[in-house]
């Protein structure tokens, strides 16, 4: 991990913002896991305080698929939500509760956001972990050891979530990465964008 993605500004899922007070509620009742910088479990943390003032550094993971041809799946996450509404995401990104794995929790973010089951996707596996923290302008922050998975989507049916998803698109992986400006008018979700970089370095 380098020192450039632990300090830099962030993460998948919450502020207090602009998007739908009962979602700022229903957070407010969550809560994510603790952990040092070695993703060391340090208890519970209550969802809305690990990411307002400084933060806490917490448990995160963004998931990546794939379709045979080396193309990502993009998701745009859903004007409702409290951190980076409208963004352009990886597959699916979140938190897993106490006692479940990164696997099992992209399996069930994948079924809840975009309706994919496992049977549709092959070789769900770890390929990265890093830290990193980002503010979203004044109203909250990330602060997350963050998990990358990657799985082969073989059979590419799609039903998305309109509360969590805003848009999908099929984008050439190398392709968005090595020519930003053709993509420019995409607003990348900094966790992704620091995947990634970190994918083709």
């Amino acid at each position: 991990m380098s020192s450039e993605d632990a300090g830099a500004s962030s993460g998948p899922d919450d502020a207090p913002g602009t998007g739908a007070n009962d979602e700022y509620h229903e957070n407010a009742e969550q809560a994510v896991i603790a952990v040092d910088e070695n993703d060391e479990e340090q208890g519970l943390v209550n969802r809305l305080d690990a990411h307002t003032g400084d933060g806490t550094r917490h448990r995160a993971f963004t998931s990546l698929l794939f379709d045979e041809e080396g193309r990502i799946l993009l998701a745009q996450r859903s004007p409702k939500k409290r951190l980076w509404d409208t963004y352009w995401d990886g597959t699916v990104a979140s938190h897993p509760v106490q006692g479940q794995t990164q696997v099992e929790a992209t399996r069930q973010r994948l079924e809840e956001e975009l309706g994919v089951t496992p049977d549709q996707y092959d070789d769900l596996r770890v390929t990265d972990r890093f830290e990193y923290k980002r503010y979203y302008m004044d109203e909250g922050v990330e602060h997350e050891v963050c998990a990358v998975l990657k799985a082969t989507l073989l059979d590419t049916s799609l039903d998305p979530d309109p509360d969590e998803v805003g848009g999908l698109m099929w984008v050439p992986y190398e392709r968005l990465y090595e020519h930003p400006r053709w993509y420019r008018q995409l607003r990348l979700c900094p966790w992704f964008e620091i995947a990634m970089r970190r994918d083709f370095e």
